[in-house]
């Protein structure tokens, strides 16, 4: 096995194991590669995940598990009925508190050797730089391109690796981004998708194991680094389908006209990431606020009154299944071949899950000449929230 340069040195004997330890940390300390030296920079470790949610959960599990002393966590959000089908570290009875409470609950289960430092603000570039100073490596464990590419850049403006994973669907990638010895994300993807382009995952699923997979490899890149053992996903993307059950692997090659880490870097500090996405903060909500809206509650009594109006729901068939209100179904990426079934002059609201994709819809039917298609504010979730709680929320 490759030995390489640890990332957290030989403590020296300012850092010891108690006999609990040793006996938690036993299948470690039999093993060479780890022993008691390398448990012990284990303990020393300072490790900042980046959310607590789909991979941030087995990932700061397996870290505690393992016995890295200092665990930081950035997560602001609660945690949700949705999340508990793939986030594995919170639990049913967590539902509405804080994801970071009970993640620390959950570590401190694992084990209450480790220390959780929080963070419970949004990560931005008022903050990064100083929360990333005090720790060893950083794991990104995002769902979304702002904060990806704010943690790149901050991770490479502090020297820091950045343990890299991704999801969507039945599909992940893992990767060390390391400036100092490697590419970094931009060096990967130097522009941004356009917006909308690529759906979350809250537009297009995620099979609930499939995070367990990808944060797991995330640990383990993360528990080779502390220890300088083995061959890090530096200058490789691991691509994983879990459909096919097939792993491949891309060389990454660091660019040297990389406006972060390459030879004459134009990035020097923290900028906007929502603007650098093409999602200014101010308009973010640019699409729904270019549109016609109504509201569920309004929506509900233009039925109620039958002034005519109609109802076309945008979403997949799948979803369809799941919940439903009895409109019309054609799935947005059918509508622009489907136009001749609907009436330009009638009233139309149109629906989706919580209005993005409506919303895109009315843009597409006003440029079509319907000046009477209107979206329907909150979707088909809130109209179970506000009007008929019978009908599912996903």
């Amino acid at each position: 096995m490759e030995t390489r340069q640890p990332l957290v040195q030989s403590p020296n004997g300012a850092v010891e194991l108690s006999n609990e330890e040793i006996a938690r940390y036993s299948r470690h300390l039999i093993m060479p590669e780890v022993a008691l030296d390398g448990q012990k920079k284990l303990k020393s470790a300072r490790v900042l995940t980046i959310g607590a949610g789909g991979l941030g959960a087995p990932l700061a599990m397996y870290l505690a598990a393992a016995g890295v002393g200092t665990l930081g966590i950035v997560d602001f959000d609660v945690v949700d009925e949705s999340n508990l089908q793939r986030q594995i570290i919170h639990g049913t009875s967590d539902v509405g508190r804080p994801k970071m409470e009970s993640a620390r609950d959950r570590i401190n289960d694992i084990n209450p050797n480790v220390h959780v430092e929080a963070y419970e603000d949004a990560l931005s570039s008022e903050n990064a730089l100083e929360i990333f100073r005090d720790f060893d490596v950083i794991v990104d464990g995002t769902d979304n391109f702002p904060t990806r590419y704010l943690v790149n850049d901050a991770s490479v403006l502090t020297g820091k690796p950045n343990v890299y994973g991704s999801i969507f669907r039945f599909e992940g990638q893992a990767s060390v981004f390391w400036a100092e010895e490697g590419p970094c994300y931009r060096c990967l993807y130097p522009e941004p998708p356009p917006p909308g382009l690529v759906p979350s995952c809250a537009e297009g699923g995620v099979l609930g194991i499939l995070p367990g997979a990808i944060g797991t490899i995330q640990a383990t890149e993360t528990v080779k680094l502390i220890l300088g053992i083995g061959e890090p996903l530096i200058g490789r993307l691991l691509l994983y389908d879990a459909l096919g059950m097939s792993f491949r692997e891309m060389k990454l090659r660091k660019d040297p006209n990389c406006p972060v880490c390459g030879e004459n870097p134009t990035v020097t500090e923290l900028i906007d990431y929502q603007e650098f996405c093409g999602i200014p903060q101010a308009n973010v909500q640019a699409v729904e606020d270019e549109v016609p809206e109504i509201s569920v509650k309004e929506l509900k009594d233009r039925l109620d009154n039958g002034d005519g109006v109609s109802v076309l729901d945008v979403r997949e068939p799948h979803e369809y299944e799941v919940a439903n209100i009895g409109a019309r179904l054609i799935p947005l990426n059918e509508l622009p071949e489907r136009l001749a079934e609907l009436d330009k002059d009638a009233p139309l609201a149109v629906h989706c899950k919580t209005g993005g994709r409506s919303a895109r819809a009315v843009k597409l039917l006003q440029e079509a000449g319907f000046q009477n298609a209107f979206n329907v504010e909150g979707g088909i979730t809130a109209w179970s929230e506000e009007i008929d709680p019978s009908v599912p929320k996903y």
